[in-house]
C-alpha cells in the first residue's frame, strides 16, 4: 500500500482509481507521504520520511494553499492534519479563488468523475438512513419580512448580524460542474471558517453590509440559503444551492432519496392567489423543488401557477419575481420545528 492508498482507505474509498485520481492531482506522492504522518511534528516527519525539515514545512504550507493540510494555526502551521472526510477535502479543494491557477479544470473534472460514479450513490444511501436533517431550508428574507411569526432562526439578516466574521468562498459545487449561470460567489463563511479562508486567501472578508449584497444577490438569483438545522445563529457555513448542481440536494435527486433526508423545509410556505395569477410561468423556473407547475383553469384562457404544498420548501425565491404579487408566504410551522440542538 502507497500513501495515496493509505489516504483513500482513510476516507473509505480504498482500491478507487477514480479517487485515486483526486488525491494524485491534488498532492505530489511526497506530499502524499507527509499527509499520510500528519498530524506529527514537522521534525518527526522528517525524521520519519527521511528528508529536511524545511522541505516538509514548505511542503505543508503548499498543501495548506491547496486545501489538503488544515493547521490548527492557520499562520504557524501548527497542528497540520490531513482532511478528515471526502466532504471536507471536496469544499476545501475547490471552494477558492486560486483554484484553477494551480489546477485549470483538471481537478474539478477528476472531482465531478468520482462523484457522479462513486460518492453521490454512497452518500446519498448513507443519508437515506438518516432520521433527521442536519439543514435546514432559510426563507428569502424579503418574502418573509414584516411577517408576524419570524424568529431570528428565520432571519438570514439576523445570522449575518450575528457573526463576528465573515467571508465568502466560491461554491465548490457549481465550480465542479462547470455550472455558471448563476452567481458562484456565494458560499459564506463565519468565524473559524471565515479566518479559515481569509488567512488561505481562498476567500475575501467581509462586512456584514456586504454579506447582506451578496444574499440579496443570491436571493434574486433564486439560490436558496441553507442552515444548520438547529436554533444556532452561530455556525461555519451558510450554502446557497440550486438543484442542479449541489452535494446537499444532487445525490439525493439522482439516487431517489428524499431531499429531505438532507434538508428540512423551513417553517415558511408559500401560497398562491390564483385568480391574480397572469400565468408568466417565471415562478416555476424558480422553483427548485418542482413545487410549481402550470394548471388550466375555469374561465381563463391562460395556464395559472398551482403550488403543491407538499413538495414546497419554504425558501421564497418565488415571491420575489411575482410581479402581480399573487404569491406570498404563511406561517406553516411551530418553532418547534426547529430542533433546539444541532443533530449528529
Amino acid at each position: 500500500m502507497d500513501a495515496y492508498d493509505a489516504l483513500m482507505e482513510k476516507h473509505g474509498y480504498a482500491g478507487s482509481a477514480r479517487y485515486r485520481k483526486v488525491m494524485e492531482t491534488l498532492m505530489t506522492p511526497v506530499q502524499a507521504q507527509i499527509a499520510g504522518e500528519l498530524p506529527a511534528q514537522p521534525e518527526d516527519v522528517a525524521a520519519k520520511l527521511n528528508i529536511g525539515v524545511d522541505q516538509v514545512k514548505t511542503e505543508i504550507r503548499d498543501m495548506f494553499r491547496k486545501g489538503v493540510a488544515i493547521p490548527k494555526n492557520f499562520e504557524t502551521m501548527e497542528g497540520a492534519r490531513f482532511a478528515r472526510v471526502v466532504t471536507q477535502l471536496h469544499d476545501a479543494s475547490e471552494a477558492s479563488y486560486f483554484v484553477t491557477d494551480i489546477f485549470g479544470d483538471k481537478l474539478f473534472d477528476v472531482w465531478e468523475d468520482f462523484s457522479q460514479n462513486e460518492w453521490y450513490p454512497r452518500y446519498a444511501q448513507e443519508y437515506a438512513q438518516r432520521e433527521n436533517p442536519i439543514d435546514r431550508v432559510i426563507p428569502a428574507y424579503k418574502s418573509i419580512e414584516g411577517m408576524a411569526g419570524v424568529t431570528q432562526f428565520d432571519d438570514i439578516r439576523e445570522i449575518v448580524k450575528a457573526a463576528e466574521l465573515i467571508a465568502t468562498v466560491p461554491c465548490s459545487c457549481r465550480y465542479q460542474a462547470h455550472h455558471t449561470a448563476t452567481i458562484l460567489d456565494s458560499c459564506l463563511q463565519f468565524g473559524r471558517s471565515a479566518e479559515y479562508a481569509i488567512v488561505r486567501k481562498s476567500g475575501r472578508k467581509l462586512s456584514q453590509d456586504q454579506a447582506l449584497e451578496i444574499l440579496d444577490k443570491v436571493e434574486d438569483d433564486g439560490q436558496v440559503h441553507m442552515w444548520v438545522n438547529a436554533q444556532m445563529l452561530s455556525y461555519g457555513v451558510m450554502c446557497n444551492c440550486t438543484n442542479d448542481a449541489c452535494i446537499a440536494w444532487t445525490p439525493m435527486l439522482q439516487h431517489d432519496v428524499s431531499v429531505e433526508k438532507r434538508a428540512a423545509k423551513s417553517r415558511f410556505e408559500a401560497v398562491l392567489d390564483q385568480e391574480s395569477c397572469t400565468g408568466c410561468q417565471i415562478c416555476v423556473d424558480r422553483c427548485q423543488f418542482d413545487a410549481i407547475t402550470m394548471t388550466t383553469v375555469p374561465g381563463s384562457k391562460k395556464l395559472k401557477a398551482q403550488i403543491d404544498a407538499e413538495k414546497c420548501w419554504g425558501c421564497g425565491v418565488c415571491v420575489l419575481k411575482c410581479d402581480p404579487e399573487s404569491i406570498s408566504m404563511k406561517l406553516a410551522r411551530s418553532l418547534e420545528h426547529i430542533p433546539a440542538q444541532r443533530v449528529a
